[in-house]
């Protein structure tokens, strides 16, 4: 059954073909070429805050270079099988050398973690929050600033999540076999636009 479009719907289908417009008036072949394969150099585990545009924040990346899995403060679950079918793939098929694990300052799961109020079912999701705030209790006591603390959960949920990537047994195999992969865990600030690499 047919709906009427609403107006931001039809902007967003404007700038598809606007931007298809784009890429073909530079390379022709763009899109056939991309259709055949892909051979990205980057898996990217981020957070699926609209306000962190994966490709664009590289200087406009054209796609293929970034593999992408997103989901709710970049959380690294051991059951989550959408992310592990994501890195499986990854490191497996398209053996992408580089993982980066990508939170970023001012996340709203992180906050919400942070905060005692229920969040109805994503209190579950975003329990490994409130597990690393209470590990680092003393510590995260001892800063005074509320947005501080917040700044150091987001990189802590970050660290925790490379780290869970780096005990799966998708990258524990590549390692074992020789397999050429790394690990990276970077902080986006959304106020400056920078990226801080957190050295793990």
């Amino acid at each position: 059954m047919a709906h009427p479009t609403p107006p931001e719907i039809d902007r967003l289908l404007s700038r598809n073909r606007e931007w298809q417009r784009s890429v073909v008036s530079r390379n022709k072949d763009f899109f056939s070429t991309s259709n055949q394969s892909q051979k990205p150099t980057y898996l990217w585990i981020g957070c699926a805050d609209s306000r962190v545009p994966v490709n664009e924040i590289f200087g406009g990346i054209p796609p293929g270079e970034i593999f992408v899995h997103r989901n709710i403060a970049n959380i690294v679950h051991a059951t989550d099988l959408s992310l592990l079918s994501v890195l499986t793939y990854a490191v497996e098929h398209l053996k992408v050398p580089h993982i980066i694990v990508a939170g970023h300052y001012n996340c709203g799961g992180v906050k919400a973690g942070m905060g005692s109020s229920s969040v109805d079912m994503l209190d579950n999701w975003l329990r490994p929050v409130k597990v690393l705030q209470s590990i680092h209790a003393r510590d995260l006591e001892g800063i005074e600033s509320t947005e501080d603390r917040f700044r150091i959960l987001c990189e802590l949920n970050t660290l925790a999540s490379a780290n869970n990537i780096a005990y799966t047994n998708v990258v524990q195999k590549a390692w074992a076999s020789g397999q050429n992969l790394t690990i990276r865990a970077w902080v986006y600030d959304l106020a400056t636009g920078l990226i801080r690499d957190l050295d793990f």
